[in-house]
């Protein structure tokens, strides 16, 4: 498995940033964000590292791994398989338990104790199939009653998959019944695309770092 990191600029060597971890779409590798998005310029006015897992193990050569592009390679969900023949594609376990060992582990400039995370397509919905409500947002959600972070979700009204799987405001409905502050927005004109990113990423960079200093001052 492959990621990228962006470190801000920083005066001091013994410096340590918070993390925000994004969860790129389907067919995306580790690199997209980092090089499309333009968030560096946010990212070091606000002193948030970035860091961009892949969206699944590669070179492999499992039988089929290749054959639709929202299945197999490039398409990890961010969940752990079940079927053996899939066995590497443990994608919840990476980004939730190993990947942040290894930063931690190899990069002395993270604080990998003060993270946050965001995404876009399957990186900012994961897993929606109905039979998999342990990784369904809106079914997690709405097992929470004490969460106070505000989630940022904005949404492009032009997007083709809005009404059929992304479904913005069954997530929205589940936060007004568990109490959870939602902030989403719904952008006119907007579709699917990475356009629609560059608009917006500023805006999330700001919201996940204000989190973060928050979260560090209450430590």
């Amino acid at each position: 498995m492959t990621f990228s990191i962006y470190f801000p600029p920083s005066l001091s060597p013994s410096h340590k940033f918070p993390v925000l971890y994004w969860l790129s779409g389907l067919t995306y590798i580790d690199e997209n964000f980092i090089q499309k998005s333009g968030a560096q310029r946010v990212a070091s006015s606000e002193g948030v590292a970035l860091v961009a897992p892949d969206t699944s193990p590669r070179s492999l050569n499992v039988e089929g791994e290749a054959d639709s592009w929202d299945f197999g390679v490039g398409a990890g969900f961010y969940l752990n398989a079940t079927q053996e023949k899939w066995k590497n594609w443990r994608m919840y376990n990476y980004v939730v338990k190993e990947l942040p060992k290894v930063l931690s582990e190899n990069f002395v400039q993270l604080d990998t104790s003060c993270a946050s995370i965001s995404g876009h397509s399957m990186g900012g919905h994961g897993g929606n199939e109905s039979d998999w409500e342990e990784y369904d947002a809106t079914c997690l959600i709405s097992k929470y009653n004490n969460l106070s972070a505000t989630i940022l979700i904005d949404q492009g009204e032009a997007d083709g998959f809005l009404k059929n799987q992304l479904l913005p405001h069954k997530f929205e409905e589940a936060c007004r019944s568990a109490g959870v502050p939602l902030l989403l927005c719904v952008q006119p004109g907007y579709d699917h695309s990475y356009y629609f990113i560059t608009t917006f990423i500023d805006d999330h960079i700001r919201h996940h770092a204000q989190a973060l200093e928050l979260s560090t001052s209450n430590m």
